[in-house]
């Protein structure tokens, strides 16, 4: 990965460079090959991808509402962290159809390119995050 990232390097600089430099795929597969790496990982992409749903936005919810409200800002947050490129018009019209119906009916977003189910694996982290279950998610591919 050359001499910028060594093992002293904290993760969130390894995200940080892996963006700045369009690595963050190559850096993905070695986290997720390394275990002692991926929990670290994880905690720096939380971080750097906090989404900002506020506590005074979520009073007064149930938790069907509160979790529907906290994905769609992890789905803006991830968007503006990952950008479009790879991510089809369906795909994003089908998660948006999920958000604008409540989060009630199972989803049906079958993510298919490599950006779609980099996208998918991280909302499933961020919304686990969460409290939610890794089933909340409307990936399915049938």
């Amino acid at each position: 990965m050359g001499d910028a990232v060594t093992s002293r390097t904290g993760a969130s600089e390894l995200v940080s460079i892996a963006a700045k430099n369009a690595l963050l795929p190559t850096l993905t597969r070695f986290v997720m090959t390394n275990s002692l790496i991926f929990p670290v990982f994880c905690s720096a992409i939380m971080t750097c991808l906090a989404f900002p749903a506020q506590t005074q936005d979520l009073q007064g919810l149930s938790w069907s509402e509160q979790k529907c409200v906290l994905y769609d800002s992890a789905v803006e947050a991830a968007l503006d962290f990952q950008g479009l490129d790879g991510l089809r018009e369906e795909f994003l019209s089908e998660n948006q159809s999920f958000i604008e119906g409540g989060c009630h009916t199972p989803g049906h977003v079958c993510p298919i390119t490599d950006a779609e189910i980099e996208l998918a694996n991280l909302l499933t982290i961020m919304t686990m995050n969460e409290g939610m279950a890794s089933t909340f998610v409307p990936f399915n591919c049938r």
